[in-house]
């Protein structure tokens, strides 16, 4: 389970707290190898062999082989040592990790979001708030990026371009992972000695089946994991050493830079070009702050400076003692450094770590994927969650088999690792990249630091990345170019889901239905109201929208009491249950009409548990009460008639007294005999959705009522009893005939193949069919 963020620290004072804190901690960094590091780990399968192979085939040398290492020595060190493990680390948003975080943060610290939903009941939520205090930053810098949208826009493109890389990361991991650790299947001397067919044959059947197995969750493998990728670590660690004293001791003198200088000196712009080799061997990096969450910052700088990096870089010191000895041997450069007793247990352990460290890139790409659901960057998907321990833990069907055939296109069209760690350096440096400009925009706007600190670091680590970034992308025309149209059809597909809902939600913003035109109409809304509760779904956070005019215009009669619903998600990884339902009125209170905001953050799951409706009708209850007490929620003549809204804890009510138990014919309700034995046959039918029913009633003994407030609670339970209904916009979004053929084309054609091609907002908000209206709408945008 993840752990409080400020669990993590370390409190000296306090001895016994001092061992409790380290002990979880302790406990964390074990379990964060076979999460975290299992594809950083199992980067010396293949780095040297990406290295040499095509510009530094002809300075195989030991000099070059040194500088070689030197390189790799400092970029661990530089990349992810001091910028990951001391640097981004700490830029947590409430214990969360991620580019989506990083985002997440900076819309809260300034007006970055292009969804005009944002409230200042928002700014109210625990979880909003980021450290002890929040100095207001009204910097020139700040005002310049609010003021333009254009580049809000570009902003956005940015998080999205580094989400869609994460998304190719999951393509491109599996394949060269799986395919480096059965390669040793052809070195000579193992028996086998196995033709390229059969090695990629082998390969596919492990990556189908590591697909297959992801509906199952990674709770019931995960006490394997870090075991696996631990055990391989210290085995690497160890040949790594014994490399070293037998082959080459003097490599050791190669942790100077000066060897760095020596190998340009040598190689040229071939060395340059061979860096996308070298940043082979920080591609998992990543993950260390994608997955922050399921961890602390402590646990996992303690994991990655005490075992990963010191089992890394001596393994790849090791893999040059050996070079440097064995240049022939560059090829297959690691299994040909382990020695021959060695070589079927390293060979087992090398093939399940790459499923480790494949498992993960692929819970991260769910991760991230659910992440841009809840931005309204992707389209609706169906979200299974796979542990009812482990939060966080869930599986996406169509993703998942998305990735699967990707991943084997890949692995079938390529067929050589060299070709595939071309697009896997891309996808990783572009991430990297991305996470280097989003954090400088964190150190200025969150940290509130000068802008000469965010300056030096965006400047530092850019020249870095930039040198890499600008070597890798050489290779697109060999291979390179997979992971950029893989992360172009995903950029593409978010950023058009994103446009047609903004679009969608802005019509519905102008177009929503006047309160002076309802109060003109009297508390019957000029209709016939019927018994019942009408729960109509909308993505207004205020004002009341065109659907609910559209209904009453083509059949006059609504329920008695009506509830507009927003299900609203904030710039926050979670939202605490007991701060989620945001209560208000909309006009006088004979009009019976309420307003309900349910608000999540981005990391938080809709689950379905069949309470909602429960839930729901307990919070406004409680809002009437607290209304009665606390006249400023009131509306009145004097305020707006769509009134100030009110968070009610759904934990603490206490309102209403419930009586728990399935509908049935026991209770005594409103609707006709022929629609409950409708409703119940409906149930027999289909017994896995069948929804926790409750009766409430006011408490026979309390504190005295005022007769106002006890006749509303009354027809709210008489409404309850009578049946609820959802309502439901069936909406079509075109294009203005005075559009541009670009926008036709996005809105007519690719939002609306989107649309119909994803999860209905009714699956996806987990409404009950036999209880939906859905009213047709167009929308022109």
């Amino acid at each position: 389970m993840p752990m409080e963020p400020e669990s993590g620290t370390l409190n000296y004072r306090n001895p016994s707290q001092f061992f409790l804190t380290l002990s979880r901690n302790l406990l964390l960094a074990y379990q964060s190898f076979g999460v975290v590091y299992g594809d950083l780990g199992t980067s010396p399968l293949y780095v040297y062999k990406s290295i040499f192979i095509g510009n530094l085939m002809d300075y195989q040398t030991p000099e070059v082989i040194f500088g070689a290492f030197s390189l790799i020595f400092w970029t661990l060190t530089l990349i992810p040592l001091l910028k990951y493990v001391f640097i981004i680390l700490s830029a947590d948003d409430n214990g969360e990790g991620g580019t989506i975080a990083l985002y997440s943060l900076l819309c809260r610290h300034a007006k970055f979001s292009l969804l005009p939903n944002q409230q200042a009941a928002d700014e109210e939520l625990t979880s909003y708030k980021y450290g002890p205090s929040q100095p207001p930053s009204p910097s020139p810098l700040k005002r310049f990026l609010e003021k333009h949208k254009k580049l809000r826009t570009s902003l956005l493109v940015i998080v999205l371009l580094g989400a869609s890389m994460v998304i190719g990361d999951g393509v491109i991991t599996p394949a060269i992972s799986v395919m480096s650790a059965v390669s040793g299947l052809q070195i000579e001397g193992v028996g086998l000695q196995l033709t390229n067919g059969s090695v990629l044959l082998l390969a596919c059947v492990l990556l189908i089946g590591l697909f297959a197995l992801q509906h199952t969750g990674t709770q019931r493998v995960a006490i394997v994991f870090a075991p696996i990728v631990i055990i391989w670590l210290l085995s690497i660690f160890g040949i790594g050493l014994y490399n070293i004293i037998h082959w080459n001791p003097k490599i050791i003198y190669a942790l100077s830079p000066h060897y760095i200088i020596t190998f340009f000196r040598h190689t040229g712009k071939d060395g340059w070009l061979a860096l996308g080799g070298v940043l082979l061997s920080i591609t998992g990096t990543e993950a260390m702050f994608a997955d922050l969450g399921h961890f602390t910052a402590f646990s996992m700088r303690l994991a990655f400076t005490i075992v990963v990096y010191p089992c890394l870089v001596i393994q790849y010191m090791g893999q040059a003692a050996y070079l440097s000895k064995n240049i022939t041997s560059i090829p297959d450069s690691f299994y040909k450094s382990v020695p021959e007793p060695l070589f079927w247990p390293m060979f087992v352990i090398a093939t399940l770590a790459s499923v480790v460290g494949s498992q993960a890139i692929i819970s991260a790409t769910f991760s991230i994927v659910k992440q841009c659901n809840a931005l309204g960057c992707f389209p609706r998907v169906k979200i299974v969650h796979t542990s009812k321990h482990m939060f966080g833990q869930i599986y996406i069907p169509e993703i998942n088999w998305i990735l699967m055939v990707l991943t084997l296109l890949v692995a079938v069209g390529f067929q050589d690792t060299t070709l595939v760690g071309h697009a896997y350096g891309i996808a990783c440096m572009t991430v990297m990249f991305i996470t280097t400009f989003l954090m400088a925009l964190v150190i200025t706007f969150v940290w509130q630091k000068n802008i000469i600190i965010s300056t030096t670091f965006l400047i530092f680590f850019w020249f870095i990345e930039g040198i890499y970034l600008s070597s890798a992308l050489t290779k697109v025309p060999q291979g390179g170019w997979v992971s950029l149209l893989i992360a172009l059809v995903f950029i593409i597909i978010m950023y058009i889901w994103h446009y047609g809902t903004r679009k969608k939600y802005n019509n519905d913003l102008h177009n929503k239905v006047s309160l002076k035109w309802l109060l003109g109409l009297g508390p019957t809304l000029g209709i016939v109201r019927v018994p019942g509760i009408g729960l109509i779904y909308s993505e207004l956070a205020t004002g009341v929208p065109s659907i609910f005019s559209h209904f009453v215009t083509n059949l006059p009669a609504f329920h008695n009491v009506l509830v507009f619903v927003c299900v609203k998600h904030v710039p926050v990884p979670f939202v605490l249950p007991e701060e989620r339902f945001l209560i208000g009125r909309i006009c006088p209170r004979p009009y019976r009409m309420y307003r309900c905001i349910v608000r999540y953050g981005y990391k938080d799951i809709q689950r379905d548990d069949g309470n909602f409706e429960n839930q729901l009708i307990q919070s406004i209850a409680e809002f009437i009460q607290m209304e009665a007490v606390e006249p400023q929620l009131s509306t009145s003549e004097n305020t707006s008639f769509d009134g100030r809204m009110a968070v009610i804890s759904t934990r603490s009510n206490a309102t209403l007294m419930v009586s728990d138990q399935l509908e049935s014919s026991s209770i005594q309700s409103s609707k006709s005999l022929m629609l409950q034995r409708l409703r119940s046959e409906f149930d027999d039918e289909n017994p896995q959705i069948r929804r926790r029913q409750v009766r409430f009633q006011l408490p026979p003994a309390g504190p005295v009522m005022d007769a106002a407030v006890k006749d509303e609670l009354l027809q709210l339970i008489q409404a309850k009893e009578a049946g609820v209904a959802y309502i439901m916009g069936h909406s079509y979004v075109k294009a203005r005939r005075s559009s541009s053929y670009l926008k036709k084309l996005v809105i007519d054609i690719g939002y609306s193949f989107l649309r119909k091609n994803c999860r209905g907002p009714a699956v996806a908000l987990h409404i009950p069919h036999i209880s939906l209206i859905e009213v047709g709408m167009i929308y022109y945008v």
